[in-house]
Parts: structure tokens; C-alpha cells; sequence
């Protein structure tokens, strides 16, 4: 029991001894470890690079300045709809968008379905000053308008034009608008893609649109797309949403369309279209192609009388309706224009809106009775 006993206070003493010396190693271990922190805590130094930061805070500051000088450029509409309900007959229906100042004439560009079959329409302006505002012109196919106020009532400034747009993927943008009627909302973002295809408020194809991901949500329609210069770059007109709000896919119709129709709509109140004058139908997806015939392209359907197609001497196929059913025989089948191979009616108009205006010459390549060759044709409009 005395041996038992010894032993066991030999033990005891050894961990108190290891103990001591491990207490005092870990109290200095831990003393200087929680010296560093506070240290740090109390005396914080910067880890980014002053000129990073210098660069950062530029660019904020470029931001709001643009916000500052073209936000009191950018106007709040309004508009008033007198439309039918089978309850309680004519009701007044409100409706809301943006534009901006585009001349000193206090002309206004916005997009058409923002003011499309409005009884009125006003104008709200950043000092809270509404005016009436008159429609100049409008143009169905890009979705655009141009209204008009009175000039000499106000003081404003238009926003400038991007000259040499030069628009790139990564480019950062800003959006000024009025979505859900909160005036004057500023958002950022950058161009997602170029060159899109999206479909107008008309059920038509517009081409070579810009996407971003700048959120834009309903009243945001008819505002400026800015570069970092502050200069128009595109108008704002549609979203890309299940919801119905912005999930970072925005369209704008670009500079280079606005700088060739707006001018159109001040002078003539309309924007001139190109057209050959014909009514196709597409094979190979509306038709089905006889063993024979081509397996794409587009069947001259119908030629309007006196347009470019029938003065240029296609043909158009005979339709023969049996019962229910209807049967194309003989006709012309255009398989390009200017070699660019055509399927779809999308692909026709889309090309005659990029490359022509009426009044240029193009070679459509047809196929009449198993035979190929090209044709001229003088664009007509539309």
C-alpha cells in the first residue's frame, strides 16, 4: 500500500510539473498570438493599392456625374387610353414610360408601344413640371416614337448622340428610366451580347439588338442606354422574363437604328421599309416540299400589284383548294438574295432591313419548273 501510494504521488507531482511548464509554454504561445490581433485592430492598415483606389473612386464619381447631368434630360410619360369593357363600357386606361430630350425643339424619343393608341399624353419632368405632349411620328417595326412638347415653357438640355458608339461585349453601361413609376431610377450593368434578335410589341423581328444585363423593368421602356461618357447608346425596349421583371436580360434597340429612323419620323412622320413586294410561304416547314422541288427555301405565294417582285417578273404559285385541302403548283421559290441563303420569312426581312433601303438593286436567287438562275429586282418600300 506505502509502494502503491509513493507511486502515485510521484505521478501527481510529474503532472503537476508538465502541467506548470505546459501552462506557462501555452500562456506565452497565446500571449503573443493575441498580441498580433490587437495590434491589428487597434492600429487597421490598407491592403489595396492607393491607385486601385483612386481608379475605384473615379469611376463612382463618373457614375453619379452622368446620373447628375442626364437624369433631368430623361422625362416620366404618362399616358391615357380610352378602352372597351364589356361591364362598364369606355373606362380610361393609365399607362406609363420613359424617353428623353432628343433636340432642342423639345422633341421627345420614346418607344411606340409606350404611347401607342393613347387619347393623352403628358410628360413629367425632373422638377416635377408636366406638359402635353403631341405625337410627331412612330415606327411599328422598331418599337420607336418621337413626341413633341412645348419648348419654350422649360429649360432642359437633350442628351448627346454616341458618334462613334464602337460597342463591345464587357462594355459598361448605365439605364435611366422609370420602372413601376419611380422617377428617374439609375441602373448598371453591362452589355451581355450584340447582334440579338428580338420580337418588337408588332409581332416583327427586329435585328442587330443590344442585350444587357442593366436591370430594366416595366416604365424603364423608352429610356437611354448610356456609355460611360453619357452619350446615347441605345433606347431601352423589352425584357426577357417569366415574371415579368428583370432577371438580367434586357434588350435595347442600338444608336445606329435611332441615328436612320428618328430623323425619318421628325421630317415625314414615318420610317420608309424595304420591300420586295411579295407574299411567301416557307418550305420545308409550312409546305411540304414535293420530290422535285427544292426542300428550302420560299415560295412566292403572292406578288402585290405594281411591287418590285412582279416587275421584275417572278411568279407566283397557283393555290388549289380541294375539300379541306390546298394544293401549290407551278411558281417561283426564292432560295437567296445577294447569296445570302434564305429559309425563313425572318431571314428575308431581316436582311432587307440591315442592307437595303428602297430604291437599291438586288439579285434574288429563284427556282422556276427544276431550274436555278438569278434575277435583278429594285427594292420597293414597304
Amino acid at each position: 500500500m506505502n509502494r502503491t501510494r509513493w507511486m502515485l504521488l510521484l505521478v501527481l507531482a510529474g503532472l503537476l510539473w508538465t502541467g506548470t511548464l505546459g501552462v506557462s509554454y501555452l500562456a506565452g504561445v497565446s500571449g503573443s498570438v493575441a498580441a498580433a490581433p490587437l495590434a491589428q485592430s487597434a492600429a487597421p492598415t490598407a491592403t489595396l493599392d492607393p491607385n486601385l483606389l483612386a481608379i475605384l473612386d473615379a469611376e463612382e464619381q463618373i457614375t453619379t456625374q452622368i446620373y447628375e447631368q442626364a437624369s433631368a434630360s430623361v422625362v416620366h410619360i404618362t399616358t391615357l387610353t380610352q378602352v372597351a369593357d364589356f361591364f362598364r363600357g369606355t373606362v380610361p386606361q393609365e399607362g406609363t414610360g420613359s424617353g428623353f430630350f432628343y433636340d432642342r425643339d423639345g422633341r421627345i424619343v420614346t418607344n411606340w408601344h409606350v404611347v401607342e393608341g393613347a387619347n393623352t399624353v403628358e410628360v413629367v419632368l425632373a422638377d416635377g413640371t408636366s406638359l402635353p405632349a403631341d405625337l410627331v411620328g412612330y415606327d411599328e417595326y422598331y418599337d420607336l416614337a418621337v413626341i413633341q412638347v412645348d419648348a419654350t415653357k422649360i429649360s432642359f438640355t437633350p442628351l448627346p448622340l454616341a458618334s462613334d458608339p464602337n460597342l463591345r461585349v464587357g462594355q459598361k453601361v448605365l439605364a435611366i428610366g422609370n420602372p413601376f413609376g419611380l422617377d428617374r431610377t439609375l441602373t448598371t450593368g453591362v452589355i451581355s451580347a450584340l447582334g440579338r434578335t428580338i420580337e418588337s410589341a408588332s409581332g416583327l423581328q427586329i435585328g442587330n439588338v443590344i442585350q444587357t444585363d442593366a436591370a430594366i423593368n416595366p416604365g424603364n421602356s423608352g429610356g437611354p442606354l448610356l456609355n460611360m461618357r453619357g452619350e446615347v447608346i441605345g433606347i431601352n425596349t423589352s425584357i426577357s422574363s417569366p415574371s415579368g421583371g428583370s432577371v438580367g436580360i434586357g434588350f435595347a434597340v442600338p444608336i445606329d437604328i435611332i441615328e436612320q429612323v428618328v430623323p425619318a419620323l421628325v421630317s415625314n412622320g414615318r420610317f420608309p421599309h424595304p420591300s420586295l413586294g411579295v407574299t411567301v410561304a416557307e418550305l420545308g416547314y409550312e409546305l411540304r416540299p414535293s420530290q422535285n422541288g427544292p426542300q428550302r427555301g420560299l415560295l412566292v405565294v403572292e406578288l402585290e400589284s405594281g411591287g418590285s417582285a412582279q416587275q421584275a417578273g417572278l411568279q407566283a404559285t397557283q393555290v388549289i383548294r380541294r375539300g379541306y385541302n390546298l394544293y401549290y403548283q407551278g411558281g417561283d421559290t426564292l432560295l437567296a438574295i445577294n447569296g445570302e441563303p434564305l429559309t425563313t420569312r425572318d431571314e428575308l426581312t431581316l436582311y432587307l432591313e440591315a442592307h437595303t433601303l428602297p430604291g437599291d438593286s438586288a439579285t434574288l436567287t429563284i427556282q422556276r419548273d427544276n431550274q436555278q438562275f438569278d434575277i435583278q429586282v429594285v427594292i420597293g418600300e414597304r
